[in-house]
């Protein structure tokens, strides 16, 4: 059986995690690959039981999601529509709980790719899902700090429709764009916030570089 390219989409909420998943899919479908998505298992449970998890039901979501990754092994791409590193991240925001990091940093490990959805979004209220725009920055700054502090290599993404689907191509398959998406533990400038308007300008100026 073939063993599968694995690419994890993280993020806080609202930030294009499961858009840019669909557009991955199907840019590789169309070519003839095999992809298989892990989708969030929080999304479901949430619909399931219309509420979010409580503290102690946090650790069988991390679980599930995990389990939906590990049992992909015959195809060309599995892509995770996040991880439970995510779910890690939010107990530890949300509930001080920073219990599911050993498991949630182990089962990281098995990605070849981690790409990061960055702020530049706006954000909009999405069910009982999405707690704001100051859980979002408090979210993605807490993500990026577990991510470098482990030493576990990610790619920013930034823009809208086509254009976040070229950066990602250009960290996954190199040479298929141009746009100047982050490097392995690419760190931005502004380390003491989250600004989203800050981050998107930088990426902007990249941008207009890369295309002089």
């Amino acid at each position: 059986m073939a063993q599968p390219l694995k690419i994890a989409v993280l993020g806080a909420e609202c930030t294009g995690k499961s858009s840019l998943v669909l557009a991955l899919q199907a840019h590789w479908q169309t070519r003839g690959a095999k992809v298989v998505v892990a989708h969030e298992v929080l999304r479901q449970w949430c619909d399931q039981h219309g509420r979010t998890p409580h503290a102690n039901e946090q650790h069988a979501i991390a679980q599930a999601q995990a389990e939906l990754a590990e049992q992909a092994i015959d195809a060309d791409y599995l892509i995770a529509d996040t991880s439970p590193l995510m779910t890690a991240i939010y107990s530890d925001v949300l509930f001080q709980d920073p219990s599911l990091f050993p498991f949630a940093l182990n089962h990281q490990r098995i990605y070849q790719h981690t790409l990061v959805t960055g702020l530049d979004l706006p954000w909009r209220a999405d069910g009982i899902q999405r707690e704001g725009p100051d859980m979002r920055a408090r979210v993605d700054a807490r993500l990026r700090e577990v991510l470098q502090r482990e030493g576990l290599a990610f790619s920013m993404v930034y823009g809208q429709g086509p254009q976040r689907l070229a950066g990602a191509l250009a960290v996954l398959e190199p040479g298929a764009s141009t746009l100047p998406q982050a490097r392995s533990n690419w760190r931005w400038l502004c380390d003491k916030c989250s600004d989203a308007d800050c981050e998107h300008r930088l990426f902007s100026d990249l941008q207009a570089a890369a295309m002089r």
